[in-house]
């Protein structure tokens, strides 16, 4: 088996080479055409050193960066070949790619960047912190009750922007000495203000479900997924009624740790489009779309694993289904909305159906809902996040503004 093992892992990395090498021609040629970018024409920048892989963190970011740039100009700056080489095929912000600390320096040097956005605690970001006369501001790329969201890294930052009050509490149990009156602001969600796209499918009888499991984990303590555990058995059973639409969205991660976790993802995949060959009206969706909005707004209830995503779709105060992890040494956070949430064991995975009706129709799951969607994101009414989200950055601009004064009386005295 090791020899088996061994063949498998050289054909990734050949793979992964390919890819790169790709990338990296694509990446060239787009910058070529492009030409540089106009100097002194950004004053915010997004940090992205990450790969293709995690352009998840990114793409969710991208409309409310796009209207915020209509006030204070935003720029990437990606330090990868393969996630700059997404960033350019996106298109949606723009690039400036600096694979070296020198090309980072350069990019400082023609910008006027006064905040620095960081969407993931990717280890580089540190490379970006010994850069002052400018606020490292973390944005996230999520809201949820994961360990990842109690890390003694927001320290580093001089800033955070959190959702609500349910990320107030959870930072002032986890973290010593911090100050979290000055140092965070609460935003709600923003991207719940731009539900992108439609759904690819007509709006008839069928109840909606959308199956959004995260990846498998990488440690026992992450083991949130929930495809080998409960997903096979809940997508058959909703696809056998013929009154269900599934729409799976699994995450980009799912096998690459666990062969068979990935297995798993393939079969259910695969059981998609069976299904829709034999009745083409049912429109079951394999979801890959790069943004995640009509997805959420869409559904009539969502089945989801630990994971930002319980909160994207809270944010739209809509019914939810919360796999239980079945490794014991999964950390749960049962101090917030999961100590209240509608869960589903993998024993019950079987029994979706009723539990789908349950919670669509019982008032006092509706009631719940309601308390913890105002508890974690505040006022969600259409515009309300994004105006919070304005408000934070203009506080920080003008921040920024009586420090730099500050600095040039100081040298004014001296000179």
């Amino acid at each position: 088996m090791p020899l088996v093992r061994d063949a498998r892992l050289a054909v990734g990395l050949l793979r992964k080479a390919v890819a790169t090498r790709g990338a990296r021609r694509d990446l060239h040629r787009a910058l070529a055409a492009r030409g540089p970018l106009p100097e002194n024409a950004f004053r915010i920048a997004v940090y992205f050193a990450d790969g293709a892989v995690n352009m998840y963190q990114m793409r969710q970011w991208y409309a409310p960066l796009r209207e915020l740039a209509r006030t204070w100009p935003v720029v990437v700056i990606s330090r990868t070949i393969r996630g700059s080489d997404a960033l350019l095929k996106d298109g949606e912000l723009p690039v400036a790619f600096a694979p070296t600390v020198r090309d980072v320096e350069r990019v400082l040097a023609e910008q006027d960047i006064r905040l620095v956005f960081y969407v993931n605690q990717n280890t580089r970001n540190f490379q970006m912190f010994r850069y002052g006369r400018r606020w490292h501001v973390f944005i996230n790329h999520g809201e949820s009750d994961k360990m990842y969201m109690t890390t003694n890294q927001f320290k580093a930052y001089d800033y955070a922007f959190v959702a609500g009050d349910a990320a107030r509490a959870r930072l002032s149990r986890a973290l010593w000495d911090y100050d979290l009156d000055r140092r965070t602001f609460s935003i709600g969600r923003p991207q719940a203000d731009h539900a992108v796209g439609e759904a690819p499918f007509a709006d008839d009888e069928r109840t909606v479900v959308l199956y959004a499991p995260t990846w498998e984990g990488d440690r026992p303590s992450a083991h949130y997924g929930s495809v080998r555990t409960h997903g096979e058995a809940l997508v058959a059973a909703l696809l056998a009624t013929g009154r269900h639409r599934v729409v799976y969205r699994p995450h980009p991660r799912s096998g690459v740790v666990d062969t068979e976790y990935g297995a798993a993802n393939a079969r259910i995949i695969a059981a998609l489009a069976a299904a829709n060959r034999a009745d083409p009206s049912a429109q079951h969706v394999y979801d890959t779309s790069p943004a995640i909005g009509w997805q959420l707004r869409s559904a009539d209830l969502a089945v989801l694993d630990i994971s930002a995503m319980v909160y994207d779709r809270l944010a739209f105060a809509a019914p939810l289904l919360i796999t239980r992890p079945s490794d014991p040494e999964a950390e749960v956070d049962e101090a917030g909305y999961l100590s209240a949430c509608e869960w589903l064991d993998a024993d019950s995975s079987g029994d979706i159906v009723a539990e789908t009706d349950r919670v669509l129709r019982d008032p006092e799951a509706v009631g719940r809902l309601r308390h913890w969607v105002q508890h974690y994101f505040g006022d969600t009414a259409p515009g309300a996040s994004t105006a919070r989200f304005h408000a934070a950055v203009a506080e920080l601009m003008r921040r920024w503004d009586t420090w730099h004064a500050r600095e040039g009386d100081r040298a004014s005295r001296h000179s």
